[in-house]
């Protein structure tokens, strides 16, 4: 068994981990019903990326090659989107939400795994084996459907709940105009690193072929 499918491996058994430990502690810790903290839970980017990081690495190793579902979705630009997706939950958390609260014990350990040793794991696996094929820059925009999506869903779910996952879309305390400057400036985030990855992806293959 080579080292990239071993690696795989690790990283989507990681990411599944600390996204199961994550929310056994926070059921075990509930000030709601279960139902409301298992909707709260997944109601958050950072949860749902790391199970696609989950998702997406152990189906990575498990589907051989050839397999119609691996060629159509699990391939290179899945990984540089999913990459992108979980830079963006460790570069928010590092600067914007690190010093808001000050987990211990495991909290601590699957807040690390969570928001910095996955997202690093990932990037690593993606710039030594993800870049293969040249990406199209159009494909940004779909690429940020999952961002938008989300907003979308977190907004809507939270006019109703009352519940925002992330303090700056919380609507009851900024208001609409805020959140939706904060909005543009994460949505510019996403684009801005879609096409840096994007960039280093196509200049290295492009210069492999001038060889």
């Amino acid at each position: 068994m080579s080292f990239k499918k071993i690696a795989a491996l690790l990283i989507g058994a990681l990411a599944l981990y600390a996204v199961v430990t994550q929310y056994y502690i926070m059921y075990n810790n509930r000030t709601t019903n279960s139902l409301e903290v298992t909707i709260r839970f997944f109601s958050y980017f950072t949860i749902l990326t790391n199970s696609l990081v989950a998702v997406f690495f152990i189906a990575l190793f498990y589907l051989k090659s050839d397999a119609k579902i691996k060629v159509a979705l699990i391939n290179d630009k899945s990984m540089a989107a999913v990459t992108v997706y979980i830079l963006i939950v460790c570069l928010i958390y590092q600067f914007v939400l690190r010093s808001l609260w000050k987990p211990e014990g495991l909290s601590k350990l699957v807040d690390e795994l969570l928001h910095t040793i996955i997202p690093i794991c990932t990037f690593l696996y993606w710039w030594i084996y993800g870049r293969t094929n040249l990406i199209a820059f159009k494909s940004i925009f779909k690429w940020l459907m999952y961002p938008f999506v989300y907003l979308i869903y977190i907004l809507i779910r939270g006019h109703f709940s009352g519940f925002y996952p992330y303090p700056f879309v919380d609507v009851a305390s900024l208001g609409y105009s805020t959140v939706f400057i904060n909005s543009v400036i994460i949505f510019l985030l996403f684009a801005g690193l879609m096409l840096l990855l994007i960039y280093i992806n196509n200049f290295k293959l492009k210069n492999q072929k001038m060889m």
